[in-house]
């Protein structure tokens, strides 16, 4: 096969799923918002269940819904009839994914939930399928063919089963006032986490690492401070470790320019009084905005007596994925 080929059998695939999920649209009717309110009412978790590539679909829209505010999890309908029923409770609804409705792992369990009076919503392309007359709400995933030239290969179907269920949880998400800080709440590695989450205190350098020097030192001195602590910058504190001021590379760059005698000026003669400080439990996107917005390169960080126990520069957000 030739590239002009294989680039119109990529067109054909990608034609016929959206065809599939264009279809979609006009099956958004009462059935949709009947799972929706079930979904909501649930006081337990959405167990999402399929088998093959149903069961692969079934585990990402499990994932879906519990990092967008609704509890769920997988169950293997396999597993299911070996004991992993146990795992459903009086509290759940369950979402059963099967294009044919006929699974029979799946259909096998059917009576126990009844039995729990556990609700059923199912996801089908057969609409007068076993699975479907047995389910509470049925929503029709069906396609009129599949993107595989043999119309064997579940590509379409499994295409509108995942649409499908996106569907739901984003719907949930909605319902439920799901914010940006709710869906960081649930992704602390992720960036969006980090951002919304992660505060001056856990990244910030502490203790000998901070750049320090006493009020009564000269200028020489805290360059060297400068020097061995490479934040671009050092504290400027007074006996009782209380910040007084800020000397930095900037400042340096100012003071030579003035000629300063590095080795008898006071810091304090040259440092930036009433510098801008800020407390451990602000956010580190708040620390990285107020920088932006004054120009700063760093940050000193102090306690409710003003008293030094942070610094970090715009090295540090970086290293910790907030820019």
């Amino acid at each position: 096969m030739n590239h002009s080929q294989f680039h119109e059998l990529a067109e054909a695939v990608i034609k016929t799923e959206l065809s599939a999920i264009e279809a979609l649209l006009t099956r958004i009717d009462g059935s949709f918002s009947k799972a929706c309110e079930m979904l909501l009412k649930c006081k337990g978790r959405i167990v999402v269940t399929g088998m093959g590539k149903s069961g692969h679909v079934a585990r990402k829209i499990a994932a879906t819904f519990s990092s967008t505010g609704s509890p769920a999890f997988f169950l293997h309908p396999g597993e299911a009839n070996h004991g992993d029923l146990g795992m459903i409770t009086k509290q759940d609804v369950v979402v059963a994914i099967s294009y044919s409705g006929t699974n029979e792992e799946i259909l096998m369990f059917v009576p126990l939930l009844k039995r729990l009076n556990v609700p059923l919503i199912s996801l089908t392309g057969h609409l007068n399928s076993p699975l479907a007359q047995q389910s509470d709400v049925v929503l029709d995933v069906s396609v009129e063919k599949e993107a595989c030239p043999l119309n064997l290969a579940p590509t379409a179907s499994t295409t509108t089963a995942l649409v499908t269920g996106d569907a739901l949880a984003i719907a949930l998400l909605e319902a439920k006032g799901f914010t940006k800080e709710d869906f960081a709440r649930s992704h602390p590695a992720g960036n969006l986490g980090r951002k919304l989450l992660l505060r001056v205190q856990d990244i910030m350098v502490t203790g000998d690492a901070i750049p320090k020097v006493n009020e009564k030192v000269n200028l020489i001195d805290a360059l060297l401070e400068m020097s061995e602590k490479t934040l671009g910058m050092t504290a400027i504190v007074n006996d009782n470790n209380q910040v007084l001021g800020l000397f930095t590379d900037g400042d340096l760059r100012r003071t030579l320019e003035k000629k300063y005698d590095v080795q008898t000026t006071p810091i304090t003669e040259v440092m930036t009084k009433n510098c801008t400080t800020v407390k451990p439990d602000l956010l580190a996107a708040e620390a990285l905005q107020l920088m932006e917005t004054r120009k700063f390169n760093g940050l000193l960080i102090v306690d409710d007596n003003n008293k030094l126990v942070g610094a970090l520069n715009i090295h540090t957000l970086l290293r910790n994925g907030i820019i």
